[in-house]
């Protein structure tokens, strides 16, 4: 790893005061009276962008293509604590707005915004900088009178949430104050505001606001992991890679990299990082010197104590992690074992925040447990590598599956893990990714369509039994709650003693459901309705 230069990525700006005033902006001190800043989006970070910048005396417009009853709400707050202008309407998000009748000096962007959007690209075109809410987060961390946060940042494309809800679990068990904030929970910007503040931030960074972060320097850092997802939105699988690996960037105490994934060593090997800074693994194995890991039933140190070359520090027991332990959960309690204990955090504080820990909904959840079958719930599962994951606890699944595929590959997760399904009940609106991923990779095992997707599908690549009631009647595929009862009773039918039926999708859920919090909340509640016989009735 080399040396950070510890200069701060600004962008170009426009006319104005230009770049000397942007790169003087590093402190909520600072002066930010009059800065001309396009705030783009008014969901809740930019909400919160926008409020922070009026606060701080800049001339804010915001702009945002929804003009739904919610964000015509967020605007009329907005406008009563001093936004020169709120547009909203797609007309609006369609080119870059003056500010006072001038162009932006700054654009700050809602992580959902990508490069391609047309306001975006056209202040690109123009020089003028663009930041996210991290960005603006940590420019503004340092204020008179208030405790500077070091921050513990996390990313990767799966268990992020997880990792940072143990991070601050752990932080919170040492006696620091500490909150989880950035991709998850309460905006970051919000967060930096209360007035008591805080010792610690374990702060979820997702792709999207790593692409428009450009100085944050964290205490510490890890990129959990690395598959395929969001290629939409970055343009290549490459520029994704990239922006994921800027978590590293400027890190000052310890850059925590998966031993099991090679692309995240790389990526710490090629970081800018303050001198002095270390590389520290975390393996489900057993760890070698610099690293934690698993000895026997024990979560180990062998990183952060001064005898590692001969011995390790007990940090807790698989146990303490709960009844179901699949792999990843306990990869992702060592990620944020290593992340606070770069930060000082004890090993008894490890354990203790472990224990205290309670997994959010829809993450390898039980919901049932009835005649020797487990019914788990991982809707978070919204990609293959995610699902991999899931499947990978499991020896014998019927396996509910499919959704939104966002032209990802199911070919390499079929192919490893097919030999732990019995049956595959598939939901999606468009079902033929993974059916087809089956067809290829586990041909012998049965495949249930819902008879609307059966109408336009190969009957061959699927159980013909015709259950339909009504023959030649036409189906409509359901959605939402009737869609996942109908799944449910199916997969009810398929499934034996001994087996788990898991609901792992690989894939997004906007095609059927509105979330996939709304996805798992319908498969549980059809979990405790089930009267335990399939019907292969098709609810409309």
């Amino acid at each position: 790893m080399s040396e950070a230069e510890g200069s701060m990525a600004t962008g170009a700006t426009g006319a104005g005061h230009g770049v000397d005033r942007l790169a003087s902006l590093v402190t909520w001190d600072a002066d930010w009276a009059g800065l001309r800043v396009v705030v783009a989006g008014i969901g809740a970070s930019g909400f919160s962008a926008a409020d922070t910048l009026i606060e701080l005396g800049a001339v804010v417009v915001v702009v945002d293509a929804g003009a739904g009853e919610e964000n015509e709400a967020r605007a009329e707050t907005l406008r009563i604590v001093g936004a020169r202008e709120v547009l909203l309407g797609a007309e609006h998000a369609a080119s870059l707005p003056l500010v006072d009748g001038r162009p932006a000096e700054l654009v700050v962007t809602s992580p959902g915004w990508p490069p391609t959007q047309p306001l975006l690209a056209a202040a690109a075109a123009e020089g003028i900088a663009i930041w996210g809410d991290v960005e603006l987060a940590w420019r503004v961390r340092i204020r008179e009178g208030r405790p500077t946060a070091d921050w513990l940042t996390i990313t990767g494309t799966n268990g992020k949430t997880t990792t940072v809800g143990l991070t601050e679990a752990m932080l919170l068990a040492s006696g620091r104050r500490a909150i989880a904030a950035g991709n998850v929970g309460i905006p970051l910007l919000d967060v930096i505001r209360d007035p008591q503040g805080y010792d610690v931030l374990a702060v979820e960074l997702s792709s999207f606001q790593l692409h428009w972060a450009h100085s944050i320097s964290p205490l510490a850092s890890v990129c959990l992991n690395v598959a395929e997802d969001h290629v939409d939105w970055h343009g290549s699988y490459e520029a994704y890679v990239a922006a994921k690996a800027s978590v590293y960037e400027r890190t000052r105490i310890a850059c925590i990299y998966n031993v099991e994934q090679r692309e995240t060593e790389t990526m710490v090997e090629n970081a800018d990082v303050i001198e002095g800074c270390r590389a520290v693994g975390f393996t489900t194995g057993t760890p070698s010197i610099s690293m934690v890991g698993v000895v026997e039933d024990l979560l180990v140190d062998r990183a952060f104590i001064a005898q590692r070359k001969d011995s390790a520090a007990e940090l807790a027991a698989l146990g303490d992690l709960g009844a179901v332990v699949p792999r990843h959960l306990v990869a992702d309690a060592l990620a944020a074992a290593a992340l606070v204990r770069a930060a000082g955090v004890e090993p008894a504080a490890v354990r203790e925040g472990i224990r205290a820990f309670r997994p959010g909904d829809h993450r390898i959840q039980v919901v049932g447990d009835e005649d020797g079958v487990l019914w788990i719930d991982d809707s978070k599962a919204t990609n293959p590598h995610a699902a991999a994951a899931s499947l990978a606890s499991f020896e014998s699944v019927v396996w509910i599956a499919g959704g939104l595929s966002k032209g990802v590959s199911y070919d390499d997760l079929v192919r490893d893990h097919g030999r732990r399904l019995r049956a595959v009940v598939l939901l999606g609106a468009d079902p033929t990714p993974l059916q087809d991923a089956l067809a290829r990779h586990a041909p012998e095992v049965p495949v249930l369509l819902h008879p609307a997707q059966r109408a336009s599908s190969d009957p061959a690549s699927a159980i013909t039994a015709d259950r339909e009631r009504g023959a030649g009647k036409p189906h409509q595929l359901p959605t939402g709650e009737a869609l996942m009862h109908w799944a449910v009773a199916e997969a009810a039918g398929l499934a034996q003693q001994g087996d788990t039926v898991l609901m792992a999708p690989a894939a997004a859920s906007m095609d059927q459901f509105s979330s996939y919090a709304h996805r798992g909340a319908a498969f549980t509640a059809a979990v405790a309705a089930r009267s335990g016989q399939g019907t292969g009735e098709g609810a409309s």
